[in-house]
């Protein structure tokens, strides 16, 4: 039977692997999505059932289950450089000149696009990942393998058995660009800072700490260099296509080129096309095709002497500015926007531009009827980047930023260390309302059906003005309304009425706290159990809670501390709203009851997750940072010497695993 099992096991994982291949790297998909969910839960059962077959390289390790605090520097086998950039045709000749002085003529190029994105480093040890390093100084680099092995393009293990038995493969980790604008559009609810291309927002994600959140924003990765002592090939270009049966994702847009001609014809091929890519390119790469000869011409201190970018011109055109609105975020945020006559830029008529805030307006000096620089280059959001001052007229004004509210005439403010204007009037400026009520009942909030469409029309009719409100609506109410009939009544009352047995971290993420998003409201439930708790915690206690800092604290306790919320809360909560976590694991004990634990490093018999889930199963409570609230600091392995200090500094007790298993066994 356990044979059996095992056998069971193993089929899985690799029948799962092999549609991660189809899919993920080659886009050619065998089954449905159903059925590869199917496939997942069992392995997930038996690997629940029977820890001892546990297998770090098991598909459903990819998820990312642990947090880690610290990132390890490790040191690349081979030095991992940048690119010396080119920028025209002569450049490009002077890069091929300086390899024939070095190396006999004729010379192969394989040509390659250049990824938009971060370098990585995989090093592969009999065909298993052991690690991935970004470029860090180039001599070593921040170990990431945690996050990255939820990049289900990248294999965990290799297919055949002709590859070295130990190598590094480079390339480049990529946001598509649907998954930026939408992370972008997530931000923008929760009022966080907007990533400014998917680049930013690639690096900003590998350096997450938790390897959940890294796996839901959705990676890809792109190979393009093999770096080892065994060769497989003296073809750069030969050893991709090799890698690709190895179950690499090596991009299809390779071409080796044997003149400047062929290589201009490429340049200029994909400097045109690229709009019409799903992810973001700067230029190409070019590089000598040959492992022998990369070797005799070697590095400068900065960069191979064997490969160079060649990057493409920022798209800029000129335009006039016609006008500019400003708009009214659900935050109360003030973003103004110019009205442009309308322009072709990046393959796409541009009519309008962002101009961010008050400080970009007076660094542009930007004036009604200017002529206006606007460029995309790596922005998806076009921006006026500059004034063609030699088109000014000398009957232009100088702007002068809006001081009131322009949908409801309150004072702006500024806070101090931000960039933007806010309108602090959250209850009475109708945008602000109408965006907090669209929030609360969007999908991942309390995902009330059907009402976001209606939301005018219920606030117009003044119906709802509060979230609170569509728990006393009735029916009499909505049949009165243009376009609503006894069917559409019905529906989304139905569908309100479901919602009041959401989980509290919806509860959480739809009153729409500034700076709370979807994971945090999450760990906030998960920390304190109940709203109630949440409305009373401290400062110091909201400290405690996984990836809330001195910055989202504030603005919890300033959300509560405003009579309005209590009492909007107050509502729901008579309404049946629930308010309490609803998915806390089983209570095994309650020998933890109290105590508020701290993990750091690495373990031997349980992983940081397994450890978090026991410390919750016996009553406890985990915490993120050492501060006078914490019970003890579980250590481990390679602990954060911040948080020993701390640890030491407070006099917080330091237990081992060991002593951990001994107190709740």
């Amino acid at each position: 039977m356990t044979h059996d099992i095992l056998q069971r096991i193993l089929f899985l994982r690799d029948e799962i692997e092999k549609h991660n291949y189809q899919y993920y790297v080659l886009a050619q998909p065998l089954i449905s999505d159903h059925e590869y969910d199917m496939l997942m839960k069992e392995l997930e059962q038996l690997e629940r059932e029977h820890p001892e077959y546990a297998d770090p390289d098991s598909p459903t390790q990819r998820v990312g289950s642990d947090l880690t605090k610290e990132f390890i520097q490790r040191p690349h086998r081979y030095p991992m450089l940048s690119l010396a950039n080119t920028y025209n045709e002569e450049e490009v000749r002077e890069f091929h000149s300086r390899i024939i002085k070095t190396v006999e003529p004729p010379v192969a190029y394989t040509c390659e696009l250049k990824y938009d994105g971060a370098s990585i480093s995989l090093f592969y040890k009999e065909g298993r990942l052991q690690y991935a390093l970004t470029r860090g100084d180039g001599e070593k680099g921040d170990d990431v393998t945690a996050n990255v092995r939820t990049i289900r393009s990248i294999p965990l293990r290799l297919k055949g058995k002709n590859f070295p038995p130990e190598f590094e493969i480079r390339g480049e980790i990529f946001m598509p660009r649907t998954v930026f604008e939408k992370l972008n559009s997530e931000r923008e609810e929760t009022g966080e800072p907007l990533f400014a291309n998917p680049r930013n927002a690639t690096a900003g994600t590998l350096k997450l700490q938790d390897p959940r959140e890294v796996a839901r924003r959705q990676l890809d990765c792109y190979l393009y260099y093999v770096a080892t002592d065994e060769p497989v090939s003296d073809s750069h270009f030969a050893t991709l296509q090799h890698a690709r049966e190895w179950g690499f994702k090596i991009p299809p847009y390779i071409q080796q080129c044997h003149t400047i001609e062929e290589i201009m014809q490429f340049a200029s091929h994909w400097e045109q096309q690229r709009h019409q890519l799903p992810f973001d390119i700067d230029g190409i790469v070019i590089k000598v095709d040959s492992f022998a000869r990369q070797k005799i011409l070697g590095f400068t201190a900065k960069s191979p002497r064997w490969a160079i970018a060649y990057k493409f011109k920022t798209e800029r055109v000129t335009t006039r500015l016609l006008s500019i609105d400003y708009q009214v975020g659900r935050t109360g945020a003030i973003t103004p926007v110019a009205n442009l006559e309308p322009v072709q830029l990046g393959g796409t008529t541009v009519k309008r531009a962002s101009l961010h805030n008050a400080e970009q307006m007076e660094l542009l000096d930007i004036r009604l009827g200017d002529y206006v620089f606007v460029e995309k280059g790596g922005e998806i959001i076009p921006k006026v980047v500059g004034v063609d001052l030699a088109k000014r007229s000398d009957e232009v004004k100088p702007l002068v930023f809006i001081t009131h509210c322009p949908e409801c005439g309150t004072r702006l403010v500024k806070p101090e260390g931000e960039a933007r204007h806010f309108c602090p009037n959250d209850e009475g400026c109708p945008p602000q309302i109408k965006g907090k009520l669209e929030h609360f009942v969007s999908r991942k909030a309390m995902d009330i059906a059907g009402a976001e469409a209606t939301i005018d029309l219920l606030y117009n009719a003044g119906l709802v003005k509060t979230p609170a409100d569509f728990y006393y609506l009735k029916k009499n109410q909505l049949t009165g309304l243009v376009r609503f009939g006894e069917k559409s009544a019905d529906n989304l009352l139905t569908s309100i009425e479901q919602s009041k047995n959401n989980d509290l971290h919806r509860v959480i993420y739809a009153i729409g706290i500034r700076y709370v998003g979807e994971t945090t409201a999450r760990h906030l439930a998960g920390y304190f159990g109940s709203m109630d708790n949440l409305m009373k915690a401290s400062r110091e206690e909201l400290l405690q809670v996984e990836e809330v800092g001195e910055k989202i604290a504030d603005s919890i306790i300033e959300y509560f501390k405003n009579p309005a919320h209590r009492e909007m809360i107050a509502r729901m909560k008579e309404a049946g709203v629930n308010m309490q976590k609803l998915s806390s694991p089983s209570l095994q004990s309650e020998k933890l009851k109290g105590m508020t634990i701290v993990i750091s490093g690495t373990f031997e018999k349980f992983s940081r997750d397994e450890l978090k889930k026991l410390i919750e199963a016996h009553g406890g409570k985990n915490g993120s940072a050492v501060s006078s609230a914490t019970s003890f600091l579980l250590a481990g392995k390679n602990i954060g010497p911040a948080k020993l200090e701390k640890a030491k500094k407070l006099g917080i007790k330091i237990i081992s695993e060991d002593e951990f298993i001994h107190m709740i066994e």
